[in-house]
């Protein structure tokens, strides 16, 4: 049974570009990275936008996205401060990263970063992309917690552990067993997991109600989403996570303290292809493009 772990009495208030969060050094955002996938265009747009309003470096978070430091503050914003200058909002926009303002704290969607490049038992960029794609067209949606998680294991064990909200783990190239709060869900055939997904987040939100009591996570409902189902022989056993250096799936860049400089960022556009910003304030330089 689901166990609650928080008694709520305010909303949430993760960052995002249209909900800056005003830090001792100046506003803060947060940028949702589907996968962690980093193109290098967004990379160069960001880091000028880091360096011309913000603290000139790039912040990698534990769930693969990014943050931005050190903005400065535009009109009085209620008691939180301020928010973003127009011109510094379209900045955002103009990266690529910030496909959706109504929508753009509920993108948290963690996959394996090495999933489609190599190892791992199913290739679910597509699945993260299409479930991407589904909250982004659903109005109702955009009420998930910014704190809400969706984890995608790809079958390599590698976020099978990961604490999450909803999520799935590939077992073969084809199916996968959903994952429902702490507990597991039904066996599923990946083509209809986005659907299912939807429906569990959309669940979610009729099941915890309104108001700043209601709760962010799956785990604190009081009552399950879905009856709790064993987990499927194939499902993979946890794994350490990606070491730093070469790797089959490329290399495994540290970002010392999450923190991407000027000179860091340099190294990685050099390679010249898009990125994967990894849960262990790394990114991955990808051994190939392969084919989607």
């Amino acid at each position: 049974m689901p166990t609650s772990h928080a008694v709520r009495d305010r909303r949430d208030r993760c960052p995002g570009a249209l909900r800056p969060w005003p830090a001792d050094d100046g506003l803060l955002v947060r940028l949702r990275l589907v996968g962690g996938r980093l193109p290098a265009r967004g990379l160069r747009a960001l880091l000028a936008l880091c360096e011309r309003w913000g603290d000139g470096r790039i912040h990698l978070t534990s769930r693969a996205n990014v943050q931005v430091r050190g903005l400065p503050s535009h009109g009085s914003g209620g008691p939180g401060g301020g928010g973003l200058a127009p011109e510094v909002l379209a900045a955002f926009e103009a990266t690529g990263l910030l496909p959706s303002r109504s929508h753009e704290l509920v993108r948290n969607i963690m996959v394996s970063p090495g999933t489609g490049i190599a190892g791992g038992r199913a290739d679910l960029r597509g699945v993260a992309a299409a479930l991407d794609a589904a909250l982004l067209a659903r109005a109702r949606t955009a009420q998930l917690p910014g704190r809400f998680l969706f984890a995608l294991d790809d079958g390599r064990g590698d976020l099978v552990d990961r604490p999450c909200d909803l999520g799935l783990v590939a077992l073969n190239g084809t199916t996968a067993q959903l994952r429902i709060g702490e507990g597991l869900g039904p066996v599923t055939p990946l083509g209809d997991a986005v659907g299912a997904l939807t429906g569990l987040a959309l669940a979610f939100l009729r099941a915890r109600g309104e108001g700043p009591a209601a709760p962010w996570h799956v785990r604190e409902l009081a009552v399950p989403l879905a009856a709790p189902v064993p987990p499927d022989p194939g499902l993979p056993p946890a794994t350490a996570p990606l070491p730093y250096g070469d790797v089959p799936a490329g290399r495994h860049v540290e970002i010392p303290g999450g923190t991407l400089t000027r000179a860091l960022a340099d190294e990685l556009l050099a390679t010249g292809l898009d990125l994967v910003v990894t849960p262990w304030h790394g990114v991955l330089i990808p051994a190939a493009e392969v084919p989607r």
